[in-house]
């Protein structure tokens, strides 16, 4: 891990619709792997699987909060065995942002309603256009409505731990330098590239005469590259990409982060090398390597922010977590969803 994970983790389900949003905007782009899908229609959903002093949490709810947990977490497989665990922390955090809710809601907001509308126009600015915006509300089983109220609610919950918690924390420079000195692995920054690309995209189920369209598209745009064309012109005009909005620009990244195909394309690429067609199951892809990075040791002086988050982050989560197992023993929770 380097200093650049050092970030602010969400500590409750609160944030989780914002966090998907985000995982589905164009910086997540279509080179990393894509989630799976869920039938959020189906009748079975509408089931009760717990109740928080009389407010009802759906099984639509939950597998919408497992999804959304795994949306900030790409790589990652929950093997079968540990499938029923994970069901067990997505539904805990669902009734923690639900008890931090209730009690949110006995503080006032002010300007709730302008917050809302501010954060739902941030969100949909993050999309390139309003068809990918309702397709990835879709793809959570949300409307429009259902988000505001969503927004609404994290709002609510904000403002209670940063009345509560986030502004009574502190923390040391004595603190940041013993984190920084006991963690000095965190702070080792690996090779990163910055690269730009085409993608000309096509479904991995198509057929071979769709797959060829395709991958001559992106032959005929490739051998225009090599005669000199624009490559910023030619991704804004071309690329199915979200990033194609900034020219096809995906901005540093270290090894990992991609998918295999394309990873092994770029990190062969010195600095204004381009790529031939590259092959993966978003499509054809035409990578152009802009920059490149050496793996470094970040000072303190650079990383002192994100450790005092970090560090801030973990005092924030302990209060909260004080705070909701207090909470629990006296609220009235049944859980209603076999957890054996």
């Amino acid at each position: 891990m380097n200093h650049s994970k050092l970030l602010l983790k969400p500590v409750i389900a609160a944030s989780m619709l914002t966090l998907f949003i985000s995982a589905c905007s164009p910086g997540a782009s279509n080179v990393v792997q894509s989630l799976s899908s869920t039938d959020f229609s189906s009748p079975e959903l509408k089931k009760t699987v717990a109740r928080v002093n009389g407010t009802e949490i759906t099984l639509c709810e939950l597998k919408r909060a497992e999804k959304i947990l795994m949306a900030n977490q790409p790589g990652v497989e929950i093997p079968p065995t540990l499938k029923k665990e994970f069901e067990k922390q997505a539904l805990n955090q669902l009734i923690s942002s639900e008890l931090l809710f209730q009690a949110g809601q006995k503080l006032d907001v002010k300007d709730l309603d302008k917050q809302t509308a501010d954060r739902l126009e941030k969100i949909k600015s993050g999309f390139p256009d309003a068809n990918v915006y309702a397709k990835e509300l879709q793809n959570i089983g949300m409307d429009e409505n259902m988000l505001r109220d969503y927004t609404r609610r994290d709002l609510v919950i904000a403002n209670f731990v940063n009345t509560n918690f986030a502004s009574q924390v502190a923390v040391s420079e004595k603190e940041i330098k013993t984190f920084y000195d006991q963690n000095s692995d965190k702070f080792s920054q690996p090779e990163q590239v910055r690269a730009s690309h085409i993608l000309i995209g096509v479904d991995s189920k198509a057929g071979a005469e769709e797959k060829n369209k395709a991958r001559e598209k992106a032959e005929k745009l490739h051998k225009e590259l090599e005669s000199g064309a624009d490559f910023v012109a030619l991704a804004k005009e071309n690329s199915t990409c979200p990033s194609s909005k900034q020219g096809g620009d995906l901005g540093y990244f270290t090894k990992g982060k991609m998918v295999p195909q394309f990873e092994q394309a770029v990190f062969a690429l010195e600095p204004g090398g381009l790529s031939g067609v590259v092959e993966t199951q978003f499509g054809f892809h035409i990578i152009k390597v802009t920059d490149r990075k050496k793996a470094e040791t970040v000072p303190l002086a650079t990383a002192h922010k994100k450790i005092e988050d970090y560090l801030k982050a973990q005092k924030i989560n302990a209060a909260i977590g004080d705070f909701v197992g207090e909470a629990r023993r006296s609220a009235k929770i049944e859980v209603l969803l076999s957890q054996s």
